[in-house]
């Protein structure tokens, strides 16, 4: 067994971010009325979402704003898109969006079966994840997976974030393991595979949407059931 220690990022991932997040935020445009303060386009609702959670994510990642800049502000900047410059409503969507996500439980096809054939095989599962502590083990505990992991790293318990070097050193050595008895295997070629590449550890880029990107990872799968035949 060439690897002993797998590292799997969350979202994404394993846990169905894009699905979850949408029914979250559909639960929201109801609860919130959103529709009668002048939000008539759910599709162009969500859609403005993504975009402006994954510029803050960004901004996040690189250090220019901190945690509670980036919960709030990605709800107030979509208000903005449809002309509500509703600061109070937008502090609200980001509690009740952050209690209301962690309790979804789509993953992707196939996530419980690779589980258990990986443990089955006697590898020891662990996650380095970018959210939010309390909210990524609320994510596991209700999606049923919290078992299969040893240790679960996030980027606020490590006060570092991936793609940084610093997360994946502290991620091993929480494990009591060293980069060449363990993988990474990530859906964000930028975040995961390149960041676990400078780490020194081998890579497996679960490319979900078929993206081209620019470098060769150590492996490549299209869907979960591949790791079967890597693994």
């Amino acid at each position: 067994m060439k690897y002993r220690h797998l590292f799997f990022d969350l979202d994404h991932t394993l846990w169905d971010f894009e699905t979850n997040s949408r029914l979250t935020l559909d639960t929201l445009y109801t609860s919130l009325s959103l529709e009668q303060r002048g939000i008539d386009d759910f599709d162009r609702f969500h859609k403005c979402y993504l975009e402006h959670n994954e510029k803050m994510w960004d901004r996040y990642r690189k250090g220019f704003i901190k945690v509670d800049e980036l919960r709030w502000k990605r709800f107030w900047l979509t208000l903005l898109d449809f002309k509500i410059g509703d600061e109070k409503l937008a502090r609200q969507m980001a509690v009740e969006f952050l209690d209301l996500l962690p309790t979804r439980t789509a993953l992707f096809p196939d996530t419980l079966t690779v589980l258990d054939y990986l443990k089955d095989k006697g590898y020891t599962m662990h996650l380095i994840t970018n959210g939010f502590e309390k909210t990524q083990h609320s994510k596991l505990e209700y999606s049923g997976i919290a078992s299969y992991f040893v240790e679960v790293i996030t980027s606020e318990g490590s006060n570092s974030l991936k793609p940084h070097k610093e997360i994946f050193d502290y991620a091993l050595s929480k494990a009591k393991t060293i980069a060449t008895d363990s993988i990474m295997i990530g859906d964000d070629p930028e975040v995961d595979i390149k960041g676990a590449k400078n780490a020194g550890l081998d890579q497996i880029y679960v490319n979900h949407i078929n993206k081209k990107i620019d470098f060769t990872p150590t492996y490549t799968v299209y869907n979960l059931k591949e790791l079967m035949g890597i693994l």
